[in-house]
């Protein structure tokens, strides 16, 4: 899409269940394939920095569906005016959302003075989110860790976020993990670090007047439920891509929908007309098929599925042949199922 230069449509931002920003995932292919599988959950980009939007092609980053929405795009960086520029760009091209990183671990990102190393210095990330605030109307939002190396303490915490709340944010997205910010890579932030839900519980119990998301280790909808009882929302990371299948009981589930569920098939189907466009404008088929590969997980003939997929979509001149082959694979009657 082009950026709207009108005030942008409002859309029904209940965050009760949010698809996670995922770097190298969550792009708008995959965002795409995630709105067929629910119209209510709360999609977010991957991380955008500052100096991408302001130092290259913004189309590059920016460009999304209408169809996606609502959708949030998220920021990285520590520049309060950077950030309020790169907020208005949001909000001229359509975003429902714009959301502060403040959790990636990375040494890239460390380098760049973003990411969870700002929970050190919870009055930048204040002055950051008060900029962003008074350059757009949209809502401004932060997502960060419970803690950094040695500074882990609920106290600190209840402080970073008291501050941050005093510059008018009202909606924390906040993954139970701390984050080591040495001696860990990124993929171990996500899986060594143990969960404390508790903290994130305790955090709505002494806040009720702001939003409370929790992220972390989420897998099932039962999960998000138990969670729903004690905070605002749930945002659910990898299971949504490993397990995307997961997304079509949200509205349901989540949100109280009578509409049915998609079906798989009907999905892969539906999904077929945004692929023909998609390779119509140049795009090549693997940058859309990757985010399909676990649509059928646990069915029989999944292993199949998959395997087709991966070697063939990457193919110059693939098109929807490859996916049509791919689905007629899948077999009620055969018990491959891995």
């Amino acid at each position: 899409m082009t950026p709207d230069t009108n005030h942008p449509q409002p859309y029904d931002l209940d965050r009760r269940l949010c698809v996670a920003p995922m770097l190298d995932w969550t792009d708008r292919h995959c965002r795409y394939f995630h709105r067929l599988l629910s119209r209510r959950a709360v999609l977010y980009t991957e991380m955008v920095t500052t100096g991408a939007l302001l130092h290259a092609e913004p189309d590059r980053f920016l460009r999304f569906d209408p169809f996606e929405q609502p959708v949030a795009l998220q920021l990285g960086g520590s520049d309060p005016a950077a950030l309020a520029q790169c907020a208005t760009m949001a909000e001229r091209w359509g975003y429902s959302e714009v959301n502060l990183n403040v959790g990636c671990p990375s040494d890239r990102v460390q380098n760049g003075r973003f990411g969870a190393c700002l929970m050190a210095e919870p009055q930048l990330v204040a002055d950051c989110v008060a900029a962003m605030k008074e350059a757009t109307t949209i809502p401004v939002t932060v997502k960060h860790r419970i803690g950094i190396d040695n500074l882990d303490s609920y106290e600190l915490l209840h402080r970073f976020v008291a501050t941050v709340a005093n510059s008018g944010c009202t909606t924390f997205i906040v993954h139970a993990r701390k984050a080591f910010l040495q001696g860990l890579s990124p993929k171990e932030n996500r899986d060594v670090p143990p969960l404390r839900y508790d903290t994130v519980y305790r955090l709505k119990e002494d806040f009720p007047e702001l939003e409370i998301v929790i992220n972390g280790g989420i897998k099932t909808l039962n999960e998000a439920r138990v969670h729903l009882e004690q905070v605002d929302g749930v945002m659910i990371g990898r299971e949504a891509y490993q397990n995307p299948y997961l997304l079509a009981e949200v509205d349901r589930d989540i949100y109280g929908a009578t509409h049915e569920p998609p079906s798989r098939q009907q999905v892969l189907e539906d999904l077929y007309p945004y692929i023909e466009a998609q390779l119509a404008e140049g795009a090549r088929l693997s940058w859309i098929a990757r985010h399909i590969l676990c649509l059928f997980q646990g069915q029989p003939g999944a292993r199949r599925f998959r395997r087709h997929i991966s070697e063939n979509a990457f193919k110059d001149g693939a098109g929807l042949n490859v996916l049509k082959e791919a689905a007629a694979l899948i077999n009620p009657r055969v018990t491959d199922a891995a």
